[in-house]
């Protein structure tokens, strides 16, 4: 197992359109580095992981269980297990997610 990563030696996957990630896990925890294109969208959705989301840069426009805000850098939004949450992209953005437990889907 090895403890030290670089982020920009990971591979890159598109998740859904406009959203590209690269992810470390751990046993309990994923972090997820998304590069956003502007006017991407993240359809409505929800997941048994508690999830942070850290907008590092642009604008982003998240609904989380009916309630809309425009993040911009510096925002984060926290989203329970199970919360339906949607968003766009308004601008090209950069957001570090951290999930728990693990996605072994983003694996």
């Amino acid at each position: 197992m090895s403890y030290f990563h670089n982020k920009n030696q990971i591979e890159i996957n598109e998740i859904l359109p406009g959203f590209e990630g690269r992810f470390v896990h751990t046993p309990e925890l994923t972090i997820g580095h998304f590069h956003i294109k502007a006017g991407s969208l993240l359809p409505e959705h929800q997941h048994h992981h508690e999830q942070i989301s850290n907008l590092i840069s642009g604008t982003f426009e998240m609904t989380v269980d009916g309630e809309t805000q425009t993040c911009e850098a510096g925002g984060i939004v926290t989203i329970p297990p199970n919360t339906l949450h949607s968003g766009k992209a308004l601008t090209d953005c950069y957001i570090i997610d951290v999930f728990r437990p693990a996605r072994d889907d983003y694996k």
